[in-house]
């Protein structure tokens, strides 16, 4: 009935509310003392233990087993009696059979604490969340195996403040070590005890490389081709910002079309916000100018980060003060703009009208900004049209980023206009494109001539992403050229940041650790 209890005896099954009580007696063919290992015949006594079994038709299945102690006969041996365990069934210490003990140990490295608990309550094994994390610390680790191609990356064990390192053998896909930092001695010394790798797949972190250099120089290190085209990508995001002007009114018609069409062209911003606006700039660009970093300056001018760095990124204060029409700058008002225009024209030109009307709509902001956004249109008659978006500059790292193909038609000509008006970001999207072409065909023979070409060209951020290549040179052309890659080491980042919220506030590096190596 019961295939799990070979080693027992069975005496009597009785139905109890709640669960099944099996009453048995333990009949090992042997009794070996668990210090020494010798044999034993002489019984001392007696007694009875009560373990929780494993699940039987849908009860709980409780084992009232009675086993036996004995002497051990071993003259140098420290253990004067032993009791006997049933294999596969008993061990010492222990309220619960193996069988069950093993499918806690499942449940928990699939669920963790509560929620594994909550389903083992459902399946009839009574167990707490801090039990069900014991089970699993109690797991032992999976012996070290030798790894010839390894991925590694790093991991947060709290944002911004620590970081851990897991290791990928690339060629099961499966973690093999997680480490808890990732600084340069953590990963040498993990280094030193391995050192059969021969290929080291890596993002563009220079710990990692370091690392590598001093403990594994044999190595070959790959420098993985997303990041490379990720780091590319944050590059261009600032070589587009440069140029705010070129992408007023992209879209549909370049500015002399708007002019030529009677539509007013992108004027200055005045007042008090503009003045602001120059003594911010002129702040941020002296502190800059003495080396002070980004850091500092934020600290200083109590700034935002993302001000400061556009603040930095423009060439002169008077790209920050330029206002290409309706949706330029961030208002309440913006998403009501087409119903405003449509009944101005239409002859309703009264604020407080118009003020309920987009309150009925959605709008949030108060009257005195719905006044001072139409006021222009008060001082024009009739209000001025509709002028087009600027594109923004996350659109415009997408199409550089993707492949002409895959653009629609009016992408492409909008695109082709933006090229046209701008020579800078032309030779971007040209040298990303050769880029492009080098990481997908493997080409990475010609890594050198890329790097030579993007620094004639005056590409400032450019010329900082290829310094970047420089020193990471062997890295990239390797990435560039071999079949490696970091796809499965970024698949068990992604698995480890789910373990981790499974485990949220009580997820210490050990528990962590276990569930990572273990969990299938």
């Amino acid at each position: 009935m019961f295939p799990h209890l070979d080693g027992v005896i069975v005496d009597r099954l009785r139905t109890l509310p709640g669960y099944l009580l099996v009453e048995a007696h333990a009949r090992t063919s042997e009794a070996r003392c668990l210090a020494c290992g010798h044999r034993a015949d002489r019984v001392h006594s007696r007694y009875t233990r009560r373990i929780a079994d494993a699940v039987f038709g849908g009860r709980r299945l409780v084992l009232q087993l009675q086993v036996r102690r004995f002497f051990c006969s071993s003259a140098g041996c420290s253990a004067v009696t032993f009791v006997e365990q049933v294999p596969g069934l008993t061990s010492r210490y222990a309220r619960r059979s193996q069988p069950a003990t093993d499918a806690l140990q499942e449940i928990g490295l699939a669920l963790a604490g509560r929620a594994g608990t909550r389903l083992a309550v459902r399946l009839g094994m009574r167990v707490g969340r801090t039990a069900m994390l014991r089970v699993i610390r109690r797991i032992p680790a999976p012996p070290a195996s030798e790894v010839k191609v390894l991925g590694i990356d790093d991991f947060a064990l709290r944002r911004g403040h620590r970081y851990g390192t897991v290791l990928i053998d690339m060629a099961t896909h499966r973690p093999i070590d997680v480490l808890p930092g990732r600084d340069v001695d953590t990963v040498g010394a993990w280094l030193q005890q391995h050192p059969g790798v021969e290929v080291v797949c890596r993002d563009r972190a220079g710990a990692y490389a370091e690392a590598v250099r001093a403990h594994a120089p044999a190595a070959v290190q790959v420098a993985d081709r997303w990041h490379l085209l990720h780091n590319l990508a944050g590059y261009v995001e600032k070589t587009v910002a440069r140029h705010p002007r070129c992408l007023a009114g992209t879209r549909h018609h370049p500015p002399a079309a708007t002019e030529a069409a009677g539509q007013p062209a992108p004027t200055r911003l005045e007042g008090r916000a503009a003045a602001r606006t120059r003594l911010h700039y002129q702040q941020v660009q002296e502190l800059h100018a003495v080396g002070k970093s980004i850091k500092a300056i934020v600290r200083e001018t109590s700034l935002a980060r993302e001000t400061v760095r556009r603040y930095l990124r423009a060439e002169q204060v008077e790209d920050l003060l330029t206002q290409y029409g309706p949706g330029s700058r961030l208002s309440k008002v913006d998403a009501y703009a087409d119903h405003l225009r449509k009944r101005w024209t239409g002859g309703c030109t009264t604020i407080t009208v118009l003020h309920q009307e987009i309150k009925a709509l959605g709008y949030t902001g108060g009257y005195s900004t719905l006044r001072d956004w139409l006021r222009p249109w008060q001082q024009e008659k009739p209000p001025p049209p509709a002028l087009p978006k600027p594109v923004k500059t996350k659109q415009i790292v997408s199409w550089v980023l993707q492949h002409p193909d895959a653009l629609t038609a009016e992408d492409q000509a909008t695109f082709a206009n933006l090229r046209s008006r701008c020579p800078h970001l032309d030779q971007l999207a040209a040298h990303v494109a050769t880029f492009a072409t080098m990481l997908v065909r493997r080409q990475g023979q010609n890594l050198a001539q890329w790097i030579a070409e993007v620094r004639a060209d005056d590409q400032p951020d450019l010329h900082s992403f290829a310094n970047g290549l420089i020193r990471d040179y062997d890295a990239v052309v390797n990435g560039l050229t071999l079949d490696h890659s970091s796809g499965p080491v970024e698949g068990n980042v992604n698995r480890i940041k789910m373990l981790k919220r499974q485990m949220y506030g009580r997820a210490g590096f050990d528990l962590l650790r276990k569930r990572v190596l273990l969990s299938p």
